[in-house]
């Protein structure tokens, strides 16, 4: 079949269970604001057998079926080559998707720039991008420890119950699904508000309503990447 005419660019979103709603809200706010060619796909890694069983490199699996799709969207559009948004802060933490992003010859324009997320941060405000300073967020998934199957039950909990907290003004939340137990961590500024007697109360009450059994708060606070503590534990 002949590619159809060459699109210069073009912005893609991927859709799945472990996207939230949140953040797709988000993208098309941004492509409408700023006329962006954006489109969204269907993306399967709930299908594979791998990614549902959580291992350590679980994103790997998530990023090549991304990938995967990417490339033949680019191929049919006749798109040179795929960008993402990984910065110079990303090389020191643990990111089993880079390879997948290697293999698949993705470039990373903020990476090879040198620029930190505080750095890409400043840049946003300065041309009026409305997530200039929207809390880092990754995929519901991550919310799960490893070794600990991904399922769309778990994934929709999670979803309704940091909703629950980001309509009660917390902009800095996490919910770490411990099976019967959420293990919240928020902001360092958002704790104190949060073990408020009558705020803690609604929050056990809306966490409560979405399954939860039991409710914490981790008094550490929100940590990037926290569940990769068990995985240095297992090395060590």
């Amino acid at each position: 079949m002949p590619r159809s005419k060459s699109t210069s660019s073009i912005c893609v979103t991927a859709e799945s269970p472990s996207y939230p709603d949140h953040h797709r809200a988000l993208a098309v706010t941004i492509a409408r604001q700023f006329t962006f060619t954006h489109e969204f796909i269907k993306t399967g890694e709930m299908d594979r057998a791998e990614y549902r069983a959580n291992p350590a490199n679980r994103c790997y699996y998530c990023k090549h079926e991304l990938y995967t799709h990417l490339r033949a969207m680019a191929h049919a559009r006749g798109i040179a080559c795929i960008a993402d948004g990984s910065n110079a802060d990303d090389r020191a933490d643990y990111r089993p998707g880079r390879q997948a992003a290697r293999e698949f010859g993705v470039v990373s324009p903020l990476d090879t720039a040198g620029l930190t997320k505080i750095e890409i941060r400043e840049l946003s405000r300065r041309v009026g991008l409305p997530t200039w300073d929207e809390p880092a967020s990754a995929c519901l998934s991550s919310r799960i420890p490893y070794f600990s199957e991904v399922t769309p039950e778990k994934l929709r909990m999670i979803e309704r119950a940091e909703s629950a907290l980001r309509d009660m003004g917390f902009r800095v939340c996490r919910v770490r699904h411990h099976d019967t137990i959420a293990r919240l961590e928020l902001g360092a500024d958002e704790i104190a508000r949060a073990l408020e007697p009558e705020t803690a109360a609604a929050i056990d009450s809306a966490i409560r309503a979405v399954g939860y059994e039991h409710v914490t708060v981790d008094l550490r606070g929100y940590r990037v990447g926290s569940l990769n503590d068990a995985l240095r534990l297992r090395a060590v």
